[in-house]
């Protein structure tokens, strides 16, 4: 650390040049920090999808519906613990634009099937003897302003009333998530309510949740329970519930690729940036580096002097982009509630920083090494 004011005269023998750079690598990291919160986003989940939950849905599609008498069937085939559905309901509040998932669901068996989804027991016990109630994530609330108590009136387009007026639900909760990346935009209530009133596929629903009782045989209860409908009217088709997520998520395409594809080229370009910098400091103290030689610094010393000079510009360029990308996914989803999840993950945050690192010592590794092989003679004899 001694020679850490010597490596910060060097940075700022050309400031302007030194605060491009600088600027350059904050403008990469913060668009790192906000491409690693959009990949979380778009990828709903997909780490955090229960290891011990399949997803069952119609062979066909998703948007084919299954018969209710299928959930006594599941129950009791060996390997399955528990059991619950839900139905995608696709109704619109106040304008279409007005997009959030609505789903009909049993509200006991759905929450402990999902315990991610935290309520104060008082609003859950009013949930569940509630017909007409429904609980919202807390970011839906915060982005419509609801609170509990409110009455939401939403207008079917699948499922209508028989007046076809719209249908009113009753705010009983508001959850919260367990984690930072559980999805707290989402709306539920009660299958009950939908199946009494609405005007047709009374007695069906939309998929089926199972939790298995041992996690490393889920492919095969997953087998079985497709063989227990085979050749039925109504064939299924069970998978995990990470891969279902996957399979749904990249069905608006590999968003976390394209991400990481177009992160790559900025960082790529980053470092031929920095490293045509620091080749550009090293040849402009050719004659500097050869008396520091004489002075009895050796070439390990002038290595890792340039190294750190390298390694400085890239963690103050880089870290304060990373800092202000943090500040900026903190403040939360800046579409008003459109993405499930937006945060920035510790271990993105970790990543961030091995980069930085990493861009500095790539960037200065040749230019270093080549200021350590420098000959005094030739040196000054070059300068002279």
């Amino acid at each position: 650390m001694k020679f850490l004011p010597l490596v910060w005269r060097s940075l700022m023998r050309r400031k302007v040049r030194t605060l491009f750079t600088a600027l350059s690598i904050l403008v990469a990291f913060l668009l790192f920090g906000a491409l690693m919160a959009l990949r979380v986003s778009f990828g709903m989940g997909i780490e955090l999808a229960g290891a011990d939950r399949l997803m069952m849905i119609h062979r066909v599609a998703l948007i084919q519906p299954l018969p209710r008498s299928y959930q006594g069937r599941i129950e009791s085939t060996d390997g399955v613990s528990a059991v619950t559905h839900a139905s995608w309901f696709g109704g619109i509040y106040q304008d279409p634009k007005n997009f959030f998932a609505q789903m009909a669901v049993e509200p006991e068996s759905w929450l402990q099937m999902y315990p991610e989804f935290v309520l104060t027991p008082e609003q859950r016990r009013t949930w569940v003897a509630d017909r007409t109630g429904a609980i919202v994530g807390r970011s839906l609330a915060n982005r419509f302003g609801w609170k509990v108590g409110d009455r939401v009136p939403i207008q079917g387009t699948i499922f209508r009333t028989p007046n076809n007026a719209p249908w009113t639900f009753t705010i009983d909760g508001i959850y919260e998530g367990a984690t930072q990346s559980t999805d707290t935009t989402q709306m539920f209530f009660h299958y009950a309510y939908l199946n009494e009133t609405r005007s047709f596929g009374k007695d069906w629903v939309g998929w089926y949740v199972v939790r298995v009782a041992d996690p490393p045989q889920s492919e095969d209860v997953a087998r079985r329970l497709d063989a227990l409908f085979a050749n039925s009217p109504t064939e299924t088709k069970t998978s995990t519930e990470k891969a279902f997520v996957q399979a749904f998520a990249k069905q608006i395409g590999d968003i976390g690729s394209i991400l990481l594809a177009v992160l790559g080229a900025v960082l790529f370009t980053m470092l031929l940036v920095a490293a045509n910098t620091m080749a550009q400091a090293v040849r402009e103290r050719t004659s500097e580096l050869a008396v520091l030689k004489t002075l009895g610094f050796t070439d390990a010393h002038l290595l890792a002097l340039v190294l750190l000079e390298s390694v400085l510009l890239a963690v103050i360029g880089g870290g304060a982009g990373l800092f202000l990308a943090w500040l900026i996914v903190r403040r939360g989803d800046p579409t008003g509630g459109l993405l499930a999840v937006f945060y920035l993950p510790p271990r993105d945050l970790l990543v961030g920083v091995a980069l930085i690192v990493g861009l500095g010592i790539a960037a200065g590794l040749l230019p270093a090494w080549q200021a350590s092989r420098l000959r005094i003679v030739d040196a000054l004899r070059r300068q002279g």
